[in-house]
């Protein structure tokens, strides 16, 4: 952050303040959640320029005005100012004509914590209660992600008036939670939820804008056997999603554990995409015959998701038939089998916690 501006986005609760505390000890931080700076910033938005402190100006929850923006870029073009724009939200910047400051700001994103940033990390307690901080080391994180979800559909939700029907929302929140990784078809969405196909859409839009949820695109340039085309949908963090299936626990013997399982391994690579600043694309493939494999980057790797110990060949069967189409360099199979080896027909079974080992290091990607 010495020579330029960045924007930070996270969900709530994801240690945005926490990082800032510890990285910028001594930064002039205006925090737009207390409602004075709120009230001295939108009559006087050049506040922000006068600060004595040297080091980087902090403006934390930057959605809340984004007019501010306007006064940022001038003090970053009169003044040389550097700023760290932090929100937990970008619906308002990105849809309301903000200044998003024409490339003079980099954009970073903060995550979930991730099974390296966690101390003595025990697979079992993470797919349980998920990698917020706050709710990672509470004894009560049952309440913790109870407040937490009513705190999104008030503080969000409501608040920013980005719904009329917020009882219609929530009852999406709670299927989308349940569709969790799983193809998305908006006709059965808008059924269940008792709205159009374009109010889906739209609530689609507010989770991605509000960073609770991401799309995972369709993989559709095989040849031998045609790809399905519908986009899947998953959530930030597993114990959120957890606590709106009214998951209490999850174990290796559940049934939930596979599909949590794979959605914690997507999101650490989607952490790995964003902090090492790699930019894949992330995609899935499915055929129409129901092949399938979870997760795929373009011109790098397959990689296909299995919570069992023992990989046997029915578990090869959809990234076999992708491996037939040559698209890859590189087939590998995460699970939670104890030991590396390679198939005769070249994919590579790794533990998961080997995989993660790789990944991180830049052995994988």
């Amino acid at each position: 952050m010495q020579k330029k501006s960045f924007f930070l986005f996270g969900p709530r609760a994801t240690g945005k303040s926490t990082l800032i505390k510890t990285q910028l000890p001594g930064a002039q931080v205006f925090d737009l959640l207390d409602r004075a700076t709120f009230r001295r910033l939108l009559a006087d938005p050049s506040i922000i320029g006068q600060s004595p402190k040297p080091g980087p100006i902090v403006i934390d929850e930057i959605q809340k005005i984004p007019s501010l923006l306007d006064e940022v870029h001038r003090q970053i073009e009169s003044k040389k100012k550097i700023f760290l724009l932090t929100g937990s939200s970008a619906r308002k910047l990105r849809h309301g004509g903000a200044n998003l400051l024409a490339g003079r700001a980099w954009t970073a994103e903060l995550m979930p914590l991730t099974r390296g940033e966690i101390d003595d990390f025990d697979l079992v307690t993470y797919l349980t209660k998920g990698g917020l901080p706050v709710v990672y080391q509470s004894p009560d994180w049952h309440e913790e992600l109870e407040a937490y979800i009513g705190n999104y559909l008030q503080e969000e939700v409501m608040a920013e008036s980005l719904t009329r029907n917020i009882e219609a929302f929530s009852e999406f929140l709670t299927i989308a939670a349940k569709s969790n990784g799983e193809e998305v078809n908006l006709q059965n969405f808008a059924s269940d939820c008792g709205v159009s196909q374009n109010t889906v859409k739209n609530y689609f839009q507010i989770l991605t804008d509000t960073l609770i949820g991401f799309p995972v695109t369709a993989y559709t340039k095989t040849t031998r056997r045609k790809a399905i085309t519908r986009q899947k949908y998953y959530l930030f963090d597993v114990g959120v999603r957890n606590r709106l299936c009214d998951i209490d626990s999850v174990s290796t013997k559940s049934d939930s554990f596979g599909r949590t399982f794979e959605h914690f391994i997507i999101m650490e690579v989607r952490a790995f995409n964003s902090y090492f600043r790699r930019n894949f694309r992330l995609q899935y493939w499915r055929s129409t015959s129901q092949f399938e494999v979870d997760l795929v980057i373009e011109k790098k790797l397959a990689i296909e998701i299995k919570g069992v110990h023992q990989v046997g060949d029915k578990h090869l069967k959809g990234i076999r038939a992708l491996k037939e189409e040559g698209k890859f360099p590189a087939y590998v199979v995460v699970s939670c089998e104890p030991g590396i080896r390679k198939t005769e027909d070249g994919i590579l079974l790794l533990p998961w916690e080997k995989f993660l080992e790789q990944m991180w290091t830049g052995q994988l990607l």
